[in-house]
């Protein structure tokens, strides 16, 4: 399979267009980029199992995976050529996956029956607004580094505090288990998960110890568990409620 995105400008090595067997990066971003596509396949197939309320769930988080795949396969292509990092395509990829995901909270609530606010989801657009934002400005220098690093955590706080304490986490209470054990695998994957951003950013941008060939590898993993893994946790709870749901009406 050739290389459809990249540039139409002639190199000395054709073959150095394509994938390379000893480039661990560009290999885990093409692996990144199948997997999204695959997840999103299967997540729009599993919408037409579930009950109607847990639809617009799977929708949303195929959605996450699509737009995740389509941008891995441009990141893919950037290493490929310029072996640098695509900083640009990961926030644009960011931009758009990370607010899907938090509409995702929003969503699961209300289908297991929770009347929550639209406020909700509004302040979790507003922490990943902050979070994104200021990560960008600081990697590309429009403002300090360390400012953005900050700004950054404030914004990541902010969405911890509102999942955890806020509306978002006190809702959860008196849904069923698997509700609960969903909401809860979300929480870890947004606490812990995320946190290996952060940490590349500081070790990687800001003190340069660590190199963009494993950055970047770490990355591609991170968002492998952190969109595919999030969304699986949505898909396991709307397949285990709309079975309880069907049951009685086959009986």
């Amino acid at each position: 399979m050739g290389a459809p995105m990249s540039s139409t400008k002639p190199v000395a090595n054709p073959a150095d267009a394509f994938l390379q067997p000893d480039d661990g990066v560009a290999i885990s971003f093409w692996i990144i980029s199948i997997a999204m596509i695959a997840a999103t396949a299967f997540f729009f197939a599993e919408a037409a199992t579930v009950v109607a309320h847990w639809k617009t769930t799977l929708h949303v988080g195929a959605l996450v995976t699509l737009v995740a795949g389509v941008h891995y396969m441009y990141m893919r292509e950037y290493w490929v050529q310029v072996h640098k990092s695509p900083i640009v395509y990961r926030y644009v990829d960011w931009s758009i996956t990370v607010p899907l995901q938090m509409i995702e909270f929003n969503l699961i609530l209300k289908a297991a029956g929770k009347d929550v606010s639209s406020a909700m989801f509004w302040k979790l657009l507003l922490g990943t607004v902050v979070m994104l934002l200021c990560g960008y400005l600081g990697e590309i220098q429009v403002v300090p580094g360390m400012m953005g690093f900050v700004g950054g955590m404030c914004g990541w706080a902010f969405i911890l505090f509102e999942i955890f304490a806020g509306e978002a986490g006190g809702a959860v209470t008196g849904c069923s288990a698997a509700v609960a054990s969903s909401f809860n695998n979300m929480r870890m994957i947004v606490t812990v998960g995320w946190s290996i951003y952060p940490l590349g950013y500081f070790f990687g941008y800001l003190l340069g110890a660590v190199d963009d060939v494993y950055l970047n590898v770490v990355y591609n993993i991170a968002d492998f568990f952190n969109k595919i893994a999030f969304v699986l946790a949505c898909w396991s709870c709307a397949k285990e409620d709309s079975a309880t749901k069907k049951a009685p009406l086959l009986g």
